[in-house]
């Protein structure tokens, strides 16, 4: 028998998870970004272009639409400007007529794109749930007992925290509470060369291979001076007297893409490519980027692209999105660019920030709702601001 009921409206309240997957909660408690299989699908509905040029259209210059390098390639066809971390959120800055700033990259960066932009500025992050497993490693309250190890050990006073661009709001107001200034990956020997004029020692936050490859390579130091302190071990699994004896105090943080690129990488593609050079990010682990021709920082794997002659030969160490858009744009030019890796994907916390979610947040804006606004506390925004204007201020 066939039985025919009538629908009733039902009072259903979307769980986090929905909310999640939707792009509108965050979860700060997970690491993110480590797995990305396959290739990244194309957008499912054809009118997204057109429904995007509309509403970045009618919002005029009330909207700033800020694109990382990272991201994918139909989300920065509508960035007005794109860069690394710190460029964008300067760039942001820079356009305080803006009443809108999209940030087309992970929370961090929207977070310091908040502290960088007038109080009349509003920042929105077009999925919540895109954020960084690197930022993710280090937390408010697990450096804040890492302070406590260094003063039980009697040398607080001596340490002058340096915390990467790639740090949540927490950690640079830390850093900037107690006497210590930000770094990007293009100015880390200038942070610790300053660093070094201050105190004795150095706590690098939170990306480990960044912080001893500036020290090891850059500096100078060996890998003796350099100590990792692991949040998840009791004093870090640190003994008082190895601290003492360190120079670099490196937490136990990585770029969960970098990270993954190997010596064995680099071996492959040596022995694959003839005469290939080898350009990594100083994310890289110690062993490859000892094993690179060339290290440096996204603007300057760029730059290199550009000055290299004809018909050379490139493997890239960093985030697949821009390799392939590197390896097209250089195609004309004969130089052949190619991943370091087979196996490494893309950053899938970058690519959140997909078409139908950027489409979402600028249509909102059109229609006069703000939605996924990334605002950072006053008190936090001090301190970090301060650390911020100290990496500003470096020679």
């Amino acid at each position: 028998m066939r039985v025919v009921t009538t629908a009733q409206p039902l009072d259903v309240q979307p769980t986090p998870l929905a909310l999640l997957l939707l792009g509108r909660e965050a979860d700060p408690k997970s690491e993110r970004g480590v797995e990305c299989p396959g290739d990244l699908p194309a957008p499912s509905d054809p009118d997204l272009v057109e429904r995007a040029r509309a509403a970045k259209a009618k919002l005029g210059d009330k909207v700033f639409v800020l694109g990382h390098h990272y991201q994918r390639d139909e989300v920065i066809e509508f960035a007005d400007v794109t860069g690394d971390s710190f460029k964008l959120a300067r760039d942001a800055a820079a356009r305080p007529d803006a009443e809108y700033i999209v940030f087309c990259g992970v929370h961090f960066m929207a977070e310091s794109a908040d502290i960088l932009t007038g109080d009349d500025q509003q920042v929105i992050l077009p999925d919540l749930a895109a954020g960084c497993s690197m930022a993710d490693m280090a937390t408010a309250e697990q450096v804040a007992e890492c302070w406590d190890v260094l003063t039980e050990a009697g040398i607080a006073e001596q340490v002058v925290p340096v915390s990467y661009m790639n740090s949540s709001a927490d950690i640079k107001a830390f850093t900037g509470k107690h006497g210590g200034t930000i770094c990007t990956s293009s100015n880390a020997k200038r942070a610790l060369d300053w660093a070094f004029e201050q105190g004795e020692k150095v706590l690098f936050l939170p990306d480990q291979h960044l912080g001893r490859n500036t020290a090891v390579h850059d500096m100078g130091m060996s890998l003796d001076d350099c100590v990792v302190y692991n949040p998840h071990k009791p004093n870090g699994g640190l003994t008082a007297e190895e601290l003492r004896a360190a120079k670099m105090i490196l937490w136990r943080g990585h770029c969960s893409v970098h990270g993954r690129f190997s010596l064995d990488s680099v071996n492959d593609v040596r022995a694959r490519i003839p005469d290939v050079n080898v350009l990594v990010h100083p994310e890289c682990k110690n062993e490859v980027v000892a094993a690179a021709d060339y290290v440096g920082s996204t603007e300057y794997i760029i730059k290199a692209l550009e000055a290299a002659p004809r018909g050379s030969k490139w493997a890239i160490g960093t985030e697949l999105n821009l390799v392939r858009r590197l390896a097209n744009r250089f195609a004309a030019e004969d130089k052949e660019i190619v991943f370091l890796d087979k196996t490494v994907c893309f950053c899938s916390t970058m690519n959140r920030i997909d078409l139908p979610h950027l489409v979402w947040a600028l249509e909102s804006l059109a229609a006069g709702k703000v939605v996924n606004r990334i605002e950072v506390d006053k008190e936090t925004e001090s301190f970090a601001k301060l650390a911020l204007e100290r990496m500003l201020a470096l020679p």
